[in-house]
């Protein structure tokens, strides 16, 4: 039997990894085989999930952990998408604070798999903007010293450093962060994209399938200031079901704008941040809308808005927060009844968490 391919995709929170695996997956489908995706988290019901089923991309999901402590259940999830979807390329990002996979996952599958599986370049993507907190100009973002402490780390540890987000930029700008790349991470090479316009994707593809990892030996297994990173943030997710009181339709983009806006008010109000805020909310038939913040000081990205008015609506929050558990769990709940009581929602949430890396129980 061939090797299957498996890759790592880490990077920090915003950062598109999941955009770029999914246009990765798309062109790889096409020219080098049947390509799959591991969509992983800390907590459950994961918007990226969603996103990557919504693109015809074939994708399993990891949830409740990263990647790297839950091993047997990694490599089951592998043979599972060569030997029922056919997968030749598997890809999986890890959560947008993790560091640590190169040491709790390639070194594993090197030792225990490697008649079984051909490692890819452990692959690092950077946007621009976070990447400005670790340049010359030390730009404040209003995140704590200690996450920019783990996009140092996650630098360190790539085998491929991928510039996201090329579209934002001017072509001085790319030169710009490539040679601050370049400087900072010697010897580690530099691919320029935009996941999603598909920019140099092909390029990308190519490196990824004629490339192999390096296996350096990096390891946070002991690292308190990682664990003070970690600290800092807190996870929160959350499925939910809207549907108006009177049964008419209504414009639900606006329903998101406004339920993201009340929770950046809410953080603002608590001089609290949110390094990513997922949303994704369908109707169904194909009609969804994907919003992406990745910060209180930045404006929303959408992937795709909703098409139509709509008279029901399914939700998943996802969150990573620089916000203690119990004040952001009730900023969210403000914002959602601010929102049910401007529209005439009614609402119903099916699921609900929200935790703190430190907290007690973890």
């Amino acid at each position: 039997m061939d090797k299957i391919r498996f890759m790592v995709v880490s990077g920090f929170l915003g950062a598109g990894k999941t955009t770029t695996m999914i246009a990765l997956a798309e062109h790889l489908s096409k020219t080098y085989g049947e390509t799959a995706i591991i969509a992983n988290d800390l907590g459950a019901n994961l918007v990226d999930t969603n996103l990557t089923q919504t693109s015809g991309c074939t994708v399993a999901e990891i949830a409740s952990g990263c990647i790297c402590y839950q091993m047997d259940n990694t490599i089951d999830q592998i043979r599972r998408l060569r030997d029922k979807d056919g997968a030749v390329f598997v890809m999986s990002d890890i959560p947008g604070c993790g560091v640590g996979a190169l040491d709790h996952v390639y070194h594993r599958l090197a030792e225990d798999c490697a008649d079984e599986f051909t490692l890819s370049p452990f692959t690092v993507v950077v946007d621009p903007e976070r990447l400005r907190m670790i340049m010359p100009e030390r730009a404040d973002i209003n995140l704590p010293e200690e996450l920019v402490y783990l996009l140092k780390l996650q630098l360190e540890e790539a085998d491929l450093v991928v510039l996201n987000k090329a579209d934002l930029l001017e072509e001085a700008g790319i030169h710009r962060y490539v040679d601050f790349l370049k400087t900072a991470c010697p010897d580690i090479p530099v691919i320029v994209i935009s996941a999603l316009e598909k920019t140099n994707i092909a390029e990308l593809a190519d490196f990824i399938t004629t490339h192999e990892t390096a296996l350096k030996n990096f390891s946070v297994r002991h690292n308190q200031e990682f664990a003070d990173a970690e600290a800092k943030l807190t996870w929160y997710n959350r499925r939910l079901y809207l549907k108006t009181n009177d049964g008419g339709k209504i414009d639900c983009n606006a329903v998101v704008d406004d339920l993201i806006e009340g929770i950046r008010m809410g953080l603002i109000e608590r001089k609290r941040n949110v390094p990513h805020l997922k949303t994704f909310a369908t109707s169904g038939n194909g009609d969804f809308n994907k919003a992406s913040l990745i910060g209180v000081d930045y404006d929303v990205e959408y992937a795709q808005k909703l098409l139509r008015p709509h008279k029901n609506l399914r939700m998943i929050i996802n969150a990573r927060a620089v916000c203690e558990a119990r004040p952001l769990a009730r900023l969210m709940d403000d914002a959602l009844d601010e929102v049910c009581e401007k529209y005439d929602l009614d609402c119903q949430v099916f699921f609900t968490e929200c935790f703190g890396m430190a907290d007690e129980g973890r």
